[in-house]
């Protein structure tokens, strides 16, 4: 079952050097769903080759410009194409107000449903909820109201012993239920135990994504043990002050987060504008976390 991540923005406040502002698109089992949606968003989705009408769930964190400037352009195109399929967007309380005012007064009635689910900012919340995925939501700490997602894979089937099960006379129809744990009876009595012919489930899979904070113990609870941990770095440690004043996370906060939680793997994004070359933020965070990654636009990010 794929679960990725693609970076489609990866810098702080102001696109620069041929980086975006912040936007991500989470691939679960062919679903997709959009995280941010700053400026330009719609032509990084053009470019690498993802269709913006697969999209149906929109998660947005906060409403600084980097991470929603780009949602009305990006709606009013799914209008202009024709979308019919309802679209959810899930964010702060607000946003719904700023989208009615610019359909408002551009005259823009939607061809389609657009669903609003108001998250909240102060305490976590469980807001998109099904078998094979739950979307929970949870406060940051930023300047102004910010929640970060995490996307929880649901328990997994376990896989079948092939080598096992194709020399046991067990019909086919009945092999999904050996995955599920459920004995096979054949019409003479003998008992096919499930845990004989499959291996076990693998571990529920899990990405979290953490946008603009200042490192605080308050989130740890929600984002432990995330398979692959998103989690801003704005800035290097010598800039430390800075990130605090601006509620900010530097680099190697970033990977001091990762091993006070337990991350199995760090993505860092959100870069200053100051950086042309990355390197030394990762260097940075390596040196503390060594499971470390730069976010890369049009890169895919396996969560494993």
């Amino acid at each position: 079952m794929k679960f990725e991540v693609l970076i489609l923005g990866n810098s702080s406040a102001t696109p620069m050097y041929g980086r975006h502002p912040t936007a991500q698109v989470v691939n679960f089992n062919e679903q997709l769903f959009l995280i941010d949606c700053g400026e330009g968003t719609q032509m990084q989705l053009f470019r690498y080759g993802v269709k913006s009408s697969r999209i149906n769930h929109i998660f947005i964190s906060h409403l600084h410009g980097d991470h929603y400037l780009g949602l009305v352009g990006l709606i009013s195109s799914q209008h202009l194409v024709g979308r019919k399929s309802d679209l959810h967007l899930y964010g702060p309380e607000p946003l719904q107000e700023i989208l009615e005012i610019q359909f408002k007064y551009s005259d823009t009635r939607l061809r389609f449903n657009l669903v609003f689910h108001v998250t909240n900012p102060k305490e976590e919340q469980i807001i998109l909820d099904t078998p094979a995925l739950k979307v929970i939501s949870f406060p940051l700490l930023h300047r102004i109201a910010c929640t970060g997602f995490r996307f929880q894979e649901g328990a997994r089937s376990a896989t079948l012993r092939k080598e096992r099960i194709e020399g046991a006379n067990i019909p086919m129809p009945y092999w999904k239920l050996l995955k599920k744990g459920i004995d096979y009876t054949a019409p003479d009595g003998t008992v096919f135990k499930a845990i004989d012919y499959t291996y076990p489930a693998p571990k529920p899979r899990s990405y979290v994504y953490c946008s603009d904070t200042l490192k605080d113990e308050s989130y740890f609870k929600a984002i432990a043990g995330a398979d692959l941990l998103y989690h801003e770095s704005t800035f290097l440690q010598e800039m430390e002050e800075r990130a605090k004043e601006t509620y900010h996370t530097t680099a190697k906060g970033a990977a001091e987060v990762a091993v006070e939680v337990g991350a199995k793997q760090l993505l860092l994004g959100h870069y200053s504008a100051r950086y042309k070359d990355l390197t030394p933020l990762l260097e940075e965070a390596q040196a503390v976390f060594p499971n470390t990654m730069l976010s890369e636009e049009g890169k895919w990010f396996l969560v494993s």
